[in-house]
This record gives structure tokens, C-alpha cells and sequence, in this order.
């Protein structure tokens, strides 16, 4: 298993310098004995160059810093999840909308299109999240986003 994390670690090398971490092995599922290579990065980052597997292990990603205020929810409420679903796409196009320019210097590409920057920050794959999160919606697992 460090093999496989030491391997991981120098292929994507060139990541950590634009602030991912590699934080080692999680285990996703006891019984199972399941780990899954844990790393960290900071909200605009290039999702896309990482892997959602590699070499047969399962890579967790976290966000590490603050969120931008469209993704701002009240936790405080109890019940919170249940009334704002935080990943929701629009906030994601909001963001992507308002602070173009930081994505494209931060992630280094002056020339990213809008569904570049989404796709980027979006878990890899923009489209795919909303057809997910609208699927989630129709069966009543996540709440549809409410504007502010």
C-alpha cells in the first residue's frame, strides 16, 4: 500500500506546488477494509488532474481553506443540509461567474473558457455533478438551490 502512496505522491509532484497535499490513507469502509489515498487542496484547483483512482485505490479529495461566499451556508441551524445543498451547480456557476479572472491566473490559463473553469473546480466534470445533483432533486435526496 505505501508503494502505491509513494508512487502517487512523485506522479503528481507537480500538484503540490500548486497547493495539493497528500495527506496519506483513509479507510472508507471497515468491514471491507477499504482505504482510499486522502489529499487536500485549496477550492480553485484544476480537479481534472487528478485521479479518481489510482492504481486500483480510491483517492478522497478535501478542500483545505475558506469556501467563496457562494457556497457560504448558516450551519448553525440543526437541520441545515436538509435545506441547502452546498455543492449545489448554480452556486458553482455564480462563482465561476463573478471571479473568472482569479480562476484563470490561479489555475494559470488565461484562455480557460467558462466550461473549463467549471469543469476545473467542479470535481472534473461540471455536467456530469448537474445531472447528478438534478437526478438527486427529483428523488428527493437533496434540496433543490434556493437564491439568495
Amino acid at each position: 500500500m505505501f508503494d502505491i502512496l509513494k508512487k502517487f505522491e512523485t506522479k503528481y509532484a507537480p500538484l503540490q506546488k500548486k497547493g495539493m497535499r497528500v495527506n496519506g490513507f483513509t479507510i472508507i469502509d471497515v468491514r471491507k477494509k477499504t482505504h482510499a489515498i486522502k489529499i487536500s487542496r485549496p477550492f480553485i484547483f484544476d480537479n481534472r488532474q487528478v485521479p479518481k483512482r489510482y492504481e486500483g485505490v480510491q483517492v478522497k479529495s478535501q478542500i483545505q481553506g475558506d469556501l467563496p461566499e457562494e457556497f457560504s451556508v448558516d450551519r448553525t441551524n440543526p437541520d441545515w443540509a436538509k435545506q441547502n445543498y452546498i455543492w449545489a451547480p448554480e452556486r458553482f456557476e455564480k462563482f465561476v461567474d463573478r471571479c473568472g479572472d482569479e480562476i484563470k491566473i490561479k489555475l494559470e490559463n488565461p484562455k480557460m473558457t467558462r466550461k473549463e473553469m467549471l469543469d476545473a473546480i467542479c470535481f472534473g466534470d461540471f455536467e456530469e455533478h448537474k445531472s447528478k445533483s438534478i437526478q438527486l432533486i427529483k428523488e428527493g435526496k437533496i434540496p433543490a438551490y434556493k437564491r439568495k
